[in-house]
């Protein structure tokens, strides 16, 4: 299974998918080695709540799906904004660390105009 693999979708259904699959991860890390990387300048300032963090067993000892509900804050020079939704997480557990096989992010209003959510997401 790729590693880092993220799902955006809404309350609706929505529809923004972005997989980073083994290519897309070494994409990325050529983008970064070459100093052509697109940051923010300057940096915004956020701030996360995170609540109702559910844990669920599955029918295997080492993966256990954690919900979790979130809103993130972020100052930039032009303005306030708010990102709210839910995330779902699997975690698999080895002998050393626990690790996150896939991660989902489900913003409600994915069905608006939405700036660039990939920086602070």
């Amino acid at each position: 299974m790729a590693a880092g693999r993220a799902l955006v979708l809404g309350a609706g259904g929505g529809a923004n998918c972005p997989f980073d699959d083994r290519r897309r991860i070494e994409d990325r890390i050529f983008r970064l080695r070459t100093g052509y990387a697109w940051s923010q300048a300057p940096k915004s300032r956020t701030v996360r709540m995170i609540s109702n963090v559910e844990v669920f067993a599955t029918g295997r000892e080492t993966i256990r799906m954690v919900r979790s509900n979130f809103l993130i804050g972020e100052f930039r020079v032009d303005g306030t904004r708010f990102l709210s939704g839910w995330c779902g997480h699997r975690f698999v557990q080895s002998e050393a660390s626990c690790k996150i096989q896939v991660r989902q992010v489900n913003l409600i209003d994915c069905d608006q105009k939405l700036r660039n959510p990939s920086i602070i997401l």
